[in-house]
């Protein structure tokens, strides 16, 4: 990929469905980015979430891929074949000393960060947890409703309801949740049907059901460990396997907000040579 004229670099903390959004609407826009995420990712929604390539090497999502990396030093060689670099990077702080341009958290933690306004010139947050003026410089609203995808350049976003959007007049229903600390185990696929009281997976032993019909959309991948209450995975009640392939409407709209923050803020930065 040629590097763009703006000449903006981002660092992205996170590669799960809502930070996939963020990293697919900047990579379509030409603008390079590079995961940084931890060894083992609980995101659920793997088939949309570039997360995933940290355990098979490589995810495409709608046209676009993203390619495990093994060190900083091959970023710029993945960018130049039009991929995005995801980096086993926790903290994120071997990708902070590449000094890119756009720093943005999007792991979603739901409580307060410890990103800093100095990591990076622009320094973006979404969702709670984040202070416009205080540790990033905008936050991108992340909760579902009039104001999702909305820039604040003073204060924070929306508290976390807790509550899972309805998907077909389900909420909590549709998602399937750890019953006890351990390792799960799947015993069944993202996009496999499943039925109400149906089997899907396990813990440490303990068996986990889904509690309505619908197709399997997401799950956490086999073998990771889990705490007791921890979301494993979602059922679809719709069964349209293009809602399981696809990008979400939410995921969309905080990626817009965030080249929106991006574009409105880039007059002003400091660019380092």
């Amino acid at each position: 990929m040629a590097q763009p004229s703006l000449n903006l670099s981002v660092l992205l903390r996170g590669g799960g469905e809502m930070a996939s959004g963020i990293a697919h609407r900047l990579h379509q826009c030409h603008l390079p980015v590079l995961i940084c995420e931890i060894a083992a990712p609980t995101t659920v929604r793997r088939t949309v979430s570039f997360a995933d390539a940290a355990f098979t090497g490589r995810q495409v999502i709608e046209g676009v891929e993203a390619v495990k990396i093994a060190s900083v030093g091959e970023v710029h060689g993945v960018w130049s074949r039009g991929a995005i670099p995801l980096l086993v990077d926790p903290d994120a702080g071997l990708g902070k000393t590449l000094k890119l341009v756009v720093l943005v958290d999007a792991i979603i933690a739901k409580r307060d960060s410890t990103t800093q306004l100095t990591d990076a010139p622009l320094v973006i947050g979404v969702g709670p947890g984040f202070i416009a003026g205080q540790n990033v410089h905008a936050v991108v609203e992340s909760n579902r409703g009039y104001h999702l995808g909305r820039v604040i350049w003073q204060g924070g976003a929306e508290p976390d309801t807790g509550v899972p959007a309805p998907v077909a007049g389900h909420t909590e229903a549709r998602v399937f949740r750890a019953p006890r600390d351990g390792r799960f185990t799947a015993q069944r696929r993202i996009g496999d049907w499943v039925v109400a009281g149906e089997i899907i997976g396990e813990v440490a032993g303990v068996a986990v059901y889904s509690a309505i019909a619908g197709l399997v959309r997401g799950m956490l991948h086999d073998g990771v460990q889990c705490q007791a209450g921890m979301k494993l995975g979602d059922v679809d009640p719709r069964g349209e396997r293009e809602y399981v392939d696809s990008i979400s409407d939410k995921a969309r709209a905080i990626g817009g907000g965030v080249l929106e923050a991006i574009l409105h803020a880039y007059p002003s930065l400091k660019i380092p040579a």
